[in-house]
């Protein structure tokens, strides 16, 4: 098979070639156009027919609370699901009834507004987990492992931006990187003490990090379902984008996962960042 040859930038930081097959490369560059440019604002816009900048408003305060406790027990809700998958306790739907089901709870969303926030939101981000844990073992991870169960979590971090994130920070990388030592820190503590582990300090520290950038695609998401023209059908929609949104975003992360398992994390670093800037891949 032909093979593509990635030579570092910096060599000070890659030494020599490296090479991912072209096959591989291809995915590579899909994945990247999933991470680089996940905007859930476009999505929504799109599919009910209402400008982005409808989106962009700072939202009243009472919503700012509700949109952030609620977010907080979606994920505490998720991290639980994701210990249960760690056991295999999976007993999820397929990829269409998970779109079913979060269409549902988004019709509830749509009706009801600002107050069903708090009980839909934790529904749907369950099952949006759910559709990831599957997105990951259909791309070889290891579902018992507690790093793998964080990974999951971590998607709904990178298909966000928190509210003080500039352009470098907000790159999959950068994402990354900033939730690298807590969780790496969680996925230990996890290992070790199994579910009783969810209220120690260092996982409550990992969620808030991933519950600053998820806040903000929640945020987006109640903007476009508090439209008063919305309703029920209008919010079923919202949530299809949602979850559509997230399992793009997972299924770009766990292809660069699988990658770097087959090449090495700096390898497909480097060739991710080429791809990311437009800059030619040269062929052996």
């Amino acid at each position: 098979m032909a093979r593509i040859s990635l030579r570092s930038c910096a060599p000070p930081h890659f030494g020599g070639p490296m090479t991912i097959a072209v096959d591989d490369l291809e995915e590579l560059r899909v994945a990247v156009q999933r991470l680089e440019n996940p905007s859930l604002a476009a999505r929504l816009a799109s599919m009910v027919g209402a400008p982005v900048e409808m989106l962009g408003g700072v939202l009243p305060e009472k919503a700012r609370a509700v949109i952030t406790k609620a977010t907080s027990t979606a994920l505490e809700k998720a991290l639980q699901v994701a210990l249960a998958t760690m056991r295999g306790q999976t007993g999820g739907p397929a990829d269409r009834l998970h779109k079913s089901a979060v269409g549902l709870s988004g019709a509830m969303g749509g009706l009801f507004g600002l107050p069903a926030l708090v009980i839909e939101l934790p529904i749907s981000t369950t099952i949006m987990l759910r559709s990831i844990a599957d997105i990951a073992r259909c791309e070889g991870e290891e579902l018992h492992s507690p790093e793998t169960a964080l990974a999951c979590l971590q998607v709904f971090a990178l298909g966000g931006r928190s509210e003080s994130d500039d352009a470098m920070d907000a790159g999959y990388f950068a994402v990354r990187g900033a939730l690298a030592r807590t969780m790496a820190q969680a996925a230990q503590v996890i290992a070790e003490r199994g579910f009783i582990a969810e209220g120690a300090p260092v996982v409550v520290r990992f969620l808030g990090g991933i519950a600053a950038r998820f806040g903000v695609t929640v945020g987006q998401k109640f903007a476009m379902q508090a439209v008063p023209v919305i309703g029920a059908a209008g919010g079923a929609l919202v949530n299809l984008a949602f979850i559509d949104h997230f399992q793009d975003v997972a299924r770009g992360h766990f292809t660069v996962r699988r990658l770097e398992r087959k090449y090495g994390a700096e390898t497909v670093q480097a060739a991710y960042e080429a791809l990311r800037d437009g800059q030619p891949v040269p062929v052996s």
